[in-house]
Order: structure tokens, then C-alpha cells, then sequence
């Protein structure tokens, strides 16, 4: 399977110029990476699911400030970072996205698959009711770049959560282009489990930069 972002730019000249992203160019890196974002992705489910002693505290803050200094020196200028430009790793390698796959990207859609982990609790074993929002405004942008819009902006997403969104639980995100108007495109997206049980769905809309806006 190709890269999901990567469509044909020779047929498409306008191709760096689709969605909400910047111009996208995929990070070339080892599987190591991969083993440090899910290394990083659960300590984050650590962080928020645990009771520590003074002592192991102070072990992770000392642990946590050797980890800074020895990534420090790399920070680069954004466009330059590794994150957000590995489209076969969940979320796209990013530690801000939710850690889900893309299973599909074209012109009729995207779907991803992915769970929300102990990082993403709001209680009762249910996902924080504003990840959602996160999960859906990414794949509105997948979904314009996919359908070969220009760069937009989301100037509203509105969201009708159905049922109880659990954690560690496999889902199912889908969104597609409902209409143009103009700059205008609506984004309709269904949040399922796998038996297709509607969890969220939500209707967005995005709207085409003008001139010299960012």
C-alpha cells in the first residue's frame, strides 16, 4: 500500500496546496521511532493512572529532565520535526493526535481505525469528552486534502456524541465531503464501534483561506 498522504503530485500540481496541512513531506526514519512514541504515548497512560510515593516521584523527575537534555539539542524549526510526518504510524507519529491508523484516503473519504487509551480518560471509563473533537477536526483535514481542496480552516464542527465512548476498545472513524459552496466544504463523520454502533458523528465546516491568510 502507498503512504496515505502520498498522492500523485505530478498529476496534481496544487497537491501541497490541499486541506488544512502545510506543504507535507514524509519523515524518513527507523522503526526506533515508532518504539519511542509508544514508550512516550504510555507513559502519558502512566502519568494520569497512578498514585506515586515521594520517592518514585523524584526518580521520574530526574529520569524525565536526563530525557530533556537528551532531546533538547534536536528541537527544529516546525515543518523540520519528525512528528505529524509518518503517515503509517498512529497519528501520523504525533504525540498530539489520537494514536489511530489510516486504513483509507482517496477522493470518497477517510477512515481510520484506533482506541482511546488511559491518556484520554474523562471518567467512568469513557473517553474525555473533548478528544473527540481532536479526533474529528484531524480527519477533516485528511478529508480535504484527500478530495483536492484548497487550504481551509474549520470554522465550525459541531458535534452529537450518542453514546458513551469507551477507552480500549477498537473504533471506527469515517468522514466525506457532503458539498461544495464557493470556499465552503461540509464535512460529515460517523464515530462506530466495529458492530457499527454509532458512538459521535459530526458535520463540519471548512473554509478556503484567502490570500495571505494562514
Amino acid at each position: 500500500m502507498t503512504d496515505p498522504m502520498q498522492l500523485d503530485r505530478e498529476s496534481d500540481p496544487d497537491y501541497d496546496h490541499h486541506g488544512g496541512f502545510p506543504r507535507f513531506v514524509p519523515a524518513k526514519v527507523g522503526p526506533e521511532y515508532g518504539q519511542l512514541l509508544e514508550a512516550l504515548r504510555t507513559v502519558q497512560d502512566l502519568a494520569v493512572s497512578t498514585s506515586l510515593p515521594a520517592d518514585v516521584t523524584e526518580a521520574a523527575v530526574s529520569k524525565t529532565r536526563e530525557l530533556i537534555e537528551l532531546l533538547e539539542p534536536h528541537v527544529v524549526a516546525e515543518g523540520k520535526q519528525t512528528a505529524g510526518r509518518l503517515p503509517r504510524l498512529p497519528g501520523r507519529g504525533s504525540l498530539l493526535l489520537l494514536p489511530w491508523v489510516i486504513e483509507k484516503i482517496d477522493a470518497e473519504g477517510v477512515r481510520s481505525r484506533g482506541v482511546f487509551r488511559r491518556f484520554h480518560l474523562g471518567g467512568n471509563s469513557a473517553a474525555h469528552g473533548g478528544t473527540l473533537p481532536l479526533l474529528f477536526d484531524d480527519l477533516f483535514g485528511l478529508v480535504q486534502h484527500a478530495y483536492g481542496r484548497p487550504i481551509s480552516r474549520t470554522a465550525y464542527l459541531h458535534i452529537n456524541y450518542r453514546k458513551v465512548t469507551p477507552l480500549n476498545t477498537e473504533l471506527i472513524v469515517e468522514g466525506a465531503v457532503d458539498r461544495v459552496e464557493g470556499r465552503k466544504t461540509f464535512i460529515n463523520a460517523r464515530l462506530t464501534d466495529l458492530d457499527g454502533n454509532l458512538l459521535a458523528d459530526c458535520e463540519a465546516l471548512m473554509v478556503q483561506l484567502l490570500p495571505g491568510q494562514q
